[in-house]
């Protein structure tokens, strides 16, 4: 309390009550969307330790080629060299360096699991958020068409696109094919959260806004599905990945000069008594990389789940 020149009474809002001795100051700050998330993706120590496994597996597979001293076409090695120090996963009956051959094979399987999640993950989600916003006879169109594609028989429909498609054989086109067959899925989870999403306040405030039913879906429905749409994309490359497997496995997926874990599996199962090394280490990589997509899924859904929202402070 002071007086001023007049005599008024007047409050000193300055001053401040003393700390008592001993005590703690305690900072607060509230973390974002984004920083929950990422704590609860920490707190996943399988889905985190998958993670550095799958990064160091695309780093081998990418990266490797450039290192090791055989290319995968190499054919002067001796036929059916067992591990050693020159050919630390053998060779095969041609001479080629299995190393360098799964270091190719990874890299194919790897691109074709990858570019089918991106497609399938993308038209999936747009076709499941429109059939979600419309709902009426577009939602029944778009998902009778869905129920229409997860019907077919994946494997033989696959067979029978991948070899009349140009360039039967190309990794791009048995991207293009399992993708074709893998939106489905997808786009009936999203819509059941765009159900539930376009019913929420802000929608309602994007429409009084004269926001288009384009910008609604795609900037604000499609973004708070993105949990969904996430561990979506991780199961389509983990399910991708052992799709093309069985593809080449029956000799309707990557085709010789090229390679993939699937097709080198294929080529060794007539040796796998005799030559084992040809057989377990590329169907070693492909449940590593399996497991390992699995498992950072199952992270990101706990990380994403809604129910775990509650802001901390």
């Amino acid at each position: 309390m002071s007086s001023d020149i007049n005599g008024a009474v007047r409050t000193d809002t300055s001053l401040k009550p003393p700390t008592p001795a001993g005590a703690q100051v305690i900072t607060t700050r509230q973390r974002s969307q984004s920083e929950l998330i990422l704590r609860r993706f920490l707190r996943h120590r399988l889905a985190v330790g998958s993670l550095v496994v799958f990064v160091l597996i695309v780093l081998f597979a990418f990266v490797g080629p450039l290192l090791w001293k055989y290319d995968y076409t190499f054919i002067d090695g001796p036929s059916y060299q067992a591990p050693s120090a020159d050919y630390p996963l053998g060779t095969d009956q041609a001479g080629h360096d299995l190393l360098a051959q799964i270091m190719r094979g990874s890299q194919q399987s790897l691109k074709i699991s990858l570019l089918v999640a991106l497609l399938a993950t993308t038209v999936g989600a747009l076709i499941g958020a429109i059939a979600g916003f419309y709902r009426g006879w577009i939602d029944n169109a778009l998902m009778r068409g869905a129920d229409i594609v997860l019907t077919l028989p994946a494997i033989a429909v696959a067979a029978t696109l991948a070899v009349n498609i140009k360039g039967g054989g190309a990794w791009w086109g048995i991207a293009l094919v399992l993708a074709a067959l893998g939106w489905a899925a997808i786009s009936r989870v999203v819509r059941g959260v765009v159900l539930s999403l376009r019913e929420q306040e802000f929608v309602e405030a994007a429409r009084a806004m004269g926001a288009s039913d384009l910008r609604i879906i795609i900037r604000h429905l499609v973004p708070n599905a993105l949990g969904t749409v996430i561990v979506a994309a991780t199961i389509t490359i983990a399910t991708a990945i052992l799709t093309e497997t069985a593809l080449s496995f029956i000799g309707f997926g990557v085709t010789a000069p090229d390679t993939s874990l699937g097709l080198l599996i294929s080529q060794a199962q007539l040796s796998v008594q005799t030559q084992p090394w040809l057989f377990y280490f590329p169907g070693l990589f492909i449940i590593m990389i399996a497991l390992t997509v699995n498992f950072i899924g199952d992270g990101m859904r706990d990380a994403f789940d809604p129910r775990q929202t509650l802001v901390r402070r």
